[in-house]
């Protein structure tokens, strides 16, 4: 799937949140769109990456942010963020989604 595919409230909770903390973060998050079949799909992988994501150890976050690695405290908060915006989005009933195409 494409990130034109998520619905409205995926793709702001997700994708628009991790772009405001940083650009180099909202990338692995729309490229985890490609290997999902679906929203549902998506959603579970996000919450995997972010798991992944928070595992990684400062020096392994270099290559994610081009060696310009924000605060750990910061980026857990913003991930944290997401997270919370992705529970959310699974609340809403799928025929209740907003979706652009």
């Amino acid at each position: 799937m494409d990130t034109d595919e998520l619905s409205s409230e995926a793709y702001e909770g997700i994708i628009v949140e991790a772009e405001k903390f940083n650009h180099d973060l909202s990338l692995p998050f729309g490229l985890l769109a490609s290997s999902c079949e679906n929203e549902q799909e998506y959603l579970i992988e996000a919450k995997k990456l972010i798991t992944e994501i928070k595992a990684l150890k400062t020096h392994e976050l270099s290559g994610m942010f081009f060696d310009a690695v924000p605060d750990k405290k910061d980026l857990h908060q913003a991930l944290d963020g997401i997270l919370a915006n992705i529970f959310l989005v699974e609340k809403i009933p799928e025929g209740e989604r907003h979706y652009d195409f």
